[in-house]
């Protein structure tokens, strides 16, 4: 069979090979894919040896990984927050401390490396939950978008897509009125731009380019007023951009929102217009029925995050309920306690057997679809995620022969990959048709660990 798109004046044609594809719905061996200005223009299946002047991918060829939620400063938490015990607000305070320490420079440093630590496990897009605007003190940088613009540099050089999402971080919680708020405290104030308006001016002055789209996102119901949500969300739907939201991770923030506004987070959020298709609500961790089908009924996206939602102790969101209701899944690695979307994926589906005792709630292929088509359509890309004529031919291969992988049959490879495969398994990523990762070893970051190691020596010295 073959299919094939031919786009007028494209440039000369490349060739893949894959020994094994997965092509949505089953694993194909023997497939040829034609790529031409970064499109999939070709999908030959039952070619049994490679085509001459083919490039080889040995394993299972998935569709490029998308990471839907990343705040990558995190990457610098790693390890550090893992002694001694606590709760997310203290975690949070060791987060601050981080942060406060980042410029522009370092920023792209630091987020160069992640986005190529990202590449080598196969992922190919990444949302950027991006807050931290302003220097220290909340003083905006001579360019107001420097860190912004940083994180944006930082994919390009790493070889990754990304999706911005400039975040409003404008209070730090709720008061004691509907209209009160409190004022950010010191180290909130790198985050804030003061209202939604301010916000709106300097997020519209961000560009796009051929990897980078700009959305935007609000932090959560507790760092943006009430009275300003509109604003963010009208800046998305003016741009028919992605809109993102951190959505009751914690009991207490949504026992706080009670008491201001006497509703949930979900509700208030509904009444202020920010639900629909093209939002994205992270985490989604303690609802209630009339929450999930608000979500649901809305078609807002719901992004699990299971490795940080554990590692905080935040508890296992409705995952099974929300999607039933409406709800897209998609997949982000947050706070980066591990970058393995295999890890998310089978989490999700291992965390939910663990709460109800039984198995079986997430097909392997409904997995791959979260970390796929899903995910991508979550950052603005809902052509991505296939392997099928005129899609981004982006690419993560993973090893087969691998002591997590070898041994079942090539038809469930699939269930190989998500219920046993690490992000150390990723031979190939291939990002617009670029080779990016060759069997293991990053094509634009020569040592990607002793860039890390690098960043991150200079950050906490």
């Amino acid at each position: 069979m073959q299919l094939t798109t031919e786009p007028a004046g494209r440039p000369a044609t490349v060739t893949y090979w894959l020994s094994h594809a997965w092509l949505g719905t089953h694993v194909e061996p023997g497939v040829a894919l034609d790529v031409s200005g970064g499109l999939i223009t070709g999908v030959r299946t039952g070619v049994a040896t490679p085509p001459p002047g083919a490039t080889v991918l040995r394993g299972l060829t998935v569709p490029g990984l998308a990471n839907t939620h990343s705040h990558a400063f995190h990457r610098a938490l790693r390890s550090t927050v893992q002694v001694g015990s606590g709760t997310f607000w203290t975690w949070r305070e060791t987060m601050y401390q981080v942060a406060s320490r980042l410029t522009p420079d370092s920023y792209f440093e630091l987020a160069r490396a992640v986005y190529a630590e990202m590449a080598l496990a196969g992922i190919t897009a990444v949302g950027e939950f991006h807050y931290l605007h302003h220097a220290p003190g909340g003083t905006p940088y001579d360019n107001p978008n420097a860190m912004g613009e940083a994180l944006i540099a930082a994919a390009g050089e790493a070889g990754i897509r990304i999706t911005l999402l400039d975040t409003a971080y404008l209070s730090a919680g709720f008061g004691r009125r509907p209209t009160q708020y409190q004022q950010p405290d010191r180290h909130q104030l790198r985050f804030s731009d003061t209202t939604a308006d301010a916000w709106a001016e300097r997020a519209g002055l961000l560009k796009g380019s051929d990897h980078a789209l700009i959305g935007a996102a609000i932090h959560s119901v507790r760092a943006v007023p009430a009275a300003q949500l509109a604003t963010v969300a009208a800046w998305a739907e003016e741009r028919q951009a992605p809109l993102h939201v951190h959505l009751s991770e914690q009991t207490a923030e949504n026992d706080a929102c009670l008491a201001a506004h006497g509703r949930t987070p979900t509700r208030l959020l509904a009444d202020h217009g920010v639900l629909g298709p093209r939002t994205t609500s992270i985490h989604n961790t303690h609802l209630t029925a009339e929450d999930i089908a608000l979500l649901g009924s809305s078609a807002t996206g719901t992004c699990m995050c299971p490795t940080t939602e554990r590692d905080l102790a935040d508890g296992i969101g409705p995952a099974v309920a929300l999607q039933r209701a409406g709800s897209p899944l998609s997949l982000g690695s947050d706070s980066h306690a591990v970058i393995d979307l295999f890890e998310e994926a089978r989490a999700m589906e291992l965390d939910e057997r663990l709460r109800t005792r039984a198995r079986g709630h997430w097909t392997a292929a409904a997995l791959l679809r979260a970390a796929t088509v899903d995910g991508h359509a979550a950052l603005g890309r809902p052509e991505a995620g296939v392997i099928e004529p005129g899609a981004p031919a982006d690419l993560a291969t993973v090893a087969l022969d691998s002591v997590r992988t070898v041994g079942p049959v090539p038809r469930l490879a699939a269930e190989a990959v998500v219920f046993a495969a690490s992000a150390a398994d990723v031979r190939h990523t291939v990002v617009a048709g670029r080779h990016l990762v060759r069997d293991g070893q990053h094509a634009l970051v020569e040592d990607v660990p002793a860039a890390l190691a690098s960043a991150m020596a200079a950050l906490h010295g």
